[in-house]
C-alpha cells in the first residue's frame, strides 16, 4: 500500500517469470507512449456497439442490453485500457477490493459474460493472457 500511495501503479510478487516482468514493462512502456483513455463523456463507440456508461447500457442498433454495475465497470476499464495487458489482479483489486480466490473466478464470470454480448462483432475481442491478465482488443 505504502508503495501506490508514493505513486507506484503495479507491482511484481516474487518469484516471477521473466516473460510476466517483460510483458508487465512492454505494457507500461505503451501505455506512457499512447497514454490511457479516461473515459469522461456519457457515451463510447467501438466496432458495432455504443456503451452508454451513465444508463449501463451496451447497445448494438439492434438491441440493448443493461448491464449490472460490475459487468459496466469491467467493460469501461477494459475500453481504457484497451490494446494493452491488463493484470488480474489490478482487475480484481480495482472492481473488487481484493484478489481472492472466489473474486478471481467471479471475474472469470464476467468476462465470460462480457465476451457473449460482444460475440456479434468479429472486430472486438478479450483475449485472455494466460497466468496475466486480459486485453481488450478493437480492430
Amino acid at each position: 500500500m505504502k508503495g501506490f500511495s508514493l505513486g507506484g501503479n503495479d507491482y511484481v510478487r516474487k518469484p516471477f517469470s521473466m516473460e510476466e516482468l517483460i510483458v508487465r514493462i512492454q505494457s507500461l512502456l505503451r501505455n506512457k507512449a499512447e497514454g490511457t483513455t479516461k473515459l469522461t463523456g456519457d457515451t463510447v463507440s467501438f466496432g458495432k456497439y455504443t456503451f452508454q456508461l451513465n444508463r449501463q447500457v451496451l447497445a448494438n442498433g439492434k438491441e440493448e442490453r443493461k448491464l449490472s454495475y460490475r459487468e459496466s465497470e469491467l467493460l469501461k476499464l477494459l475500453y481504457e485500457n484497451r490494446s494493452t495487458v491488463i493484470d488480474r489482479k489490478d482487475i480484481l483489486n480495482l472492481l473488487w477490493g481484493n484478489d481472492s480466490f472466489f473474486n478471481s473466478r467471479n471475474l472469470d464470470v464476467y468476462i465470460t459474460k462480457l465476451r457473449s454480448y460482444l460475440k456479434d462483432d468479429p472486430s472486438l475481442e478479450i483475449i485472455t493472457i494466460k497466468g496475466i491478465g486480459y486485453r481488450f482488443v478493437t480492430v
